[in-house]
């Protein structure tokens, strides 16, 4: 196959990794992953981790648009296990979409193969557990999709590619979190910060995680892969010119700090320009009244010096978050994935089909806290959504629709405990406006799309506030914050078939309930818009013993 040995050098494959080209077919990649338990210290107590192939965090998945990546996972943990793909949107395949809607999780000491493509994507993304409260204790790890080499990047190749983790941690083990969760409590206030892993002592001593060489650029790709904190990131004596966010070329700003919520990722390139020394990356939460901080250290080779003790100081409140929201412009020139650029598609001038607002609130059900939209609290039934739809046990299992895409102040005021599934019309264009009366800041995310987050503003929503949307040059992400006593919109066309999770990016949040499903289905049951359930999908519930069947046909 053309192009194969150039390919092979940019896609690094961790883990064990076998490369197959197929003639007229995007080039395949396997790995082997092991998932177990392991102890670390990330805070200085020795606790459970989640490890995969001994690794905390996670093995960083490097690969490149349009390639077939297959992970066969061993489960060795003695509890079910999940793993999805923050971000990559699955096209026409939410079988591998890694969420208790769409699989059957992989039960203790079995395996399963996820067979996934970053189809037209590129761009930095994370994986990380959906079961239980598996994600507090690791099994998480950077994801990038590098552009193919005949589609230009609008920066100069850098020196290197690096991924930085940034998340909340908690000393408490992720099964005593969920048993607080499971017994009506909240899992309170982290307890410390981590970058890869790690929190640093910031006394001199600590190793650094990275090298740069001086006059040399870098591409960092940093995600917030925690729990619940926003987290804001900067480095000492260096600014971060972004480049990409979530898949998307941006204008191309210089930043001295980045307020990364929950589930976010941004790509910078940070160019080594100083005094050769020792600097410090620091990550430090917003929003709460206490800040906890940690630090990561860089290193210039040949450098001599100790980092600064005196490190850059965090924005304080959420207007400067907001106001840098704003600042954020999808490059309308610059090529994605595909050769065209991406201001191409006007998604401004598209006729809004529907609105849906979905209102977060909180409240107790039987004397237990529950997190709701629209009134409903989310549960995952025993059969996936997806497998009962697709075998035609649907109305076993859930109702469609069962919130108003309007709802009523009464209608949000009393929380119903069910699964909360969207019948989205396929190809449908969507306004979604997510609306936060609570006085914390939400992320939201979405499973299989990209969407153009239009708006974040004070307040409640009206019509009349579409006046002030940007309909030019939006970024297309797949995360959005909402900050307190705020609401964000988005706009998307409902194109790519399957069950896609729209949730809380706050842990605690979506395990108790503020998730919810858009069922979107092929109105001709064509291959051309979803496949057929894998022969080797986990079948679990009322399906568990029904013999597969193939009910799209061909494109």
């Amino acid at each position: 196959m053309k192009g194969g040995v150039k390919l092979w050098a940019v896609c690094l494959c961790l883990a064990t990794v076998t490369v197959v080209m197929v003639q007229a077919e995007d080039p395949y990649f396997h790995h082997v992953w092991n998932v177990t338990y392991g102890t670390a210290s990330p805070l200085g107590v020795p606790q459970q981790v989640i490890l995969i192939n001994g690794q905390f965090p996670g093995p960083n998945l490097n690969s490149t648009s349009n390639n077939n990546i297959i992970i066969n996972v061993f489960n060795n943990l003695d509890e079910p296990f999940l793993l999805t793909w923050n971000g990559i949107q699955h096209r026409k395949n939410s079988w591998q979409a890694g969420t208790a809607g769409t699989m059957c999780p992989i039960p203790p000491g079995t395996n399963f193969t996820y067979h996934f493509q970053p189809k037209d994507q590129i761009g930095s993304y994370f994986y990380y557990p959906t079961t239980g409260m598996h994600r507090a204790a690791g099994a998480f790890g950077g994801l990038r999709v590098n552009s193919r080499l005949l589609i230009p990047v609008p920066y100069a190749d850098p020196e290197d590619d690096y991924t930085v983790l940034i998340n909340d941690w908690y000393t408490k083990s992720h099964t005593q979190l969920k048993n607080f969760l499971d017994s009506g409590r909240t899992i309170g206030r982290p307890d410390g910060i981590l970058i890869n892993g790690k929190a640093g002592k910031g006394d001199g001593s600590d190793q650094p995680l990275f090298t740069l060489k001086q006059g040399k650029t870098y591409r960092v790709r940093i995600c917030n892969v925690g729990l619940k904190a926003s987290l804001n990131f900067r480095i000492q004596n260096h600014k971060m010119k972004l480049v990409e966010m979530e898949g998307s070329h941006v204008l191309q700003n210089d930043y001295d700090s980045l307020d990364v919520h929950v589930g976010q990722c941004f790509g910078v390139i940070l160019t080594a320009n100083q005094e050769p020394k020792d600097y410090y990356m620091v990550a430090s939460t917003r929003f709460l009244k206490n800040a906890l901080t940690t630090t990561g250290l860089l290193r210039y080779e040949g450098g001599k010096g100790l980092a600064s003790s005196q490190l850059p100081a965090a924005p304080v409140g959420w207007a400067w978050s907001l106001n840098q929201f704003r600042s954020f412009r999808w490059n309308l020139t610059a090529s994605a994935a595909r050769p065209n650029p991406q201001g191409s598609y006007h998604y401004g001038k598209i006729n809004i089909i529907r609105t849906i607002k979905l209102v977060n609130t909180q409240g107790k059900v039987d004397s237990k806290l529950r997190y709701a939209l629209n009134g409903v609290s989310h549960i995952d039934p025993e059969t996936p959504l997806k497998l009962a739809e697709y075998f035609g046990v649907a109305d076993k299992v859930f109702k469609y629709d069962s919130i108003s895409d309007n709802p009523t102040s009464d209608q949000i005021k009393n929380i119903k405990i069910e699964p909360n599934v969207l019948n989205i019309t396929h190809r449908n264009f969507i306004e979604v406006v997510f609306e936060n009366h609570e006085k914390s800041v939400q992320s939201w995310h979405l499973d299989g799309y990209s969407f153009f987050a239009v708006a974040v503003e004070p307040g409640t929503w009206t019509p009349e506030k579409r006046k002030n949307y940007n309909l030019l040059d939006a970024v297309s992400r797949h995360t959005i914050q909402v900050y307190p006593k705020c609401w964000a919109a988005i706009l998307l066309t409902f194109d790519n078939c399957g069950m896609w999770n729209i949730r809380s990016e706050n842990s605690e949040r979506r395990y108790l309930g503020q998730q919810l499903y858009a069922s979107v289905l092929s109105p001709e049951k064509s291959l051309r818009d979803e496949y057929n359930m894998p022969e080797s999908s986990l079948q679990c519930g009322l399906v568990k013993d029904k013999p597969k069947i193939n009910p799209y046909a061909g494109a």
